[in-house]
């Protein structure tokens, strides 16, 4: 089980297992907001609440210079798994200009892509093909994308992320 550890500011910083949540709250520098119903922990005290989400009792500075690396899952996802050419299901990733021409491995250079759409623009621009992109491709941005471990939320953690969105 995963808990959302969320900063002073109702913020998503992190994604850690609920016995580390539960030593924050024991401590009291974290407060449980969310719990997970009808499954207690039980120690030597008597039943505790498992965390789903909780909140810390003092504000943590984040840096704001949190880069999100370049994956090749992580494009397919900003992308949501569609073909930044002709908009099918995508399984591959493409080079808008080639590596071959100094295209660099970079979230503005990286757009998911189908199979065969790959395979006929080759070692060309889309320029070249007289092709278009669906959209212009960026870096990512958001907590979700910052926070590791949010990708496979739980549902309960919804509207928390939605806040920081």
């Amino acid at each position: 089980m995963r808990t959302l550890v969320l900063n002073a500011g109702y913020e998503p910083l992190a994604v850690v297992s609920f016995k580390r949540a539960l030593v924050l709250v024991m401590n009291h520098k974290a407060t449980v907001i969310e719990r997970v119903e009808d499954d207690p922990v039980w120690a030597t005290g008597g039943p505790y609440d498992r965390p789903a989400v909780i909140i810390l009792s003092r504000y943590v500075r984040v840096p704001m210079s949190r880069r999100v690396p370049v994956t090749r899952r992580g494009v397919l996802r900003r992308d949501n798994h569609r073909c930044g050419y002709c908009g099918k299901a995508a399984s591959t990733i493409d080079h808008v200009l080639p590596r071959s021409r100094g295209g660099a491995d970079s979230w503005e250079n990286l757009v998911a892509c189908c199979l065969r759409c790959n395979n006929v623009k080759s070692d060309r621009t889309p320029q070249e093909m007289h092709w278009e992109l669906r959209f212009t491709p960026r870096q990512p941005n958001g907590n979700s994308w910052t926070v590791r471990g949010t990708e496979r939320s739980e549902p309960c953690w919804e509207p928390y992320l939605a806040l920081a969105a």
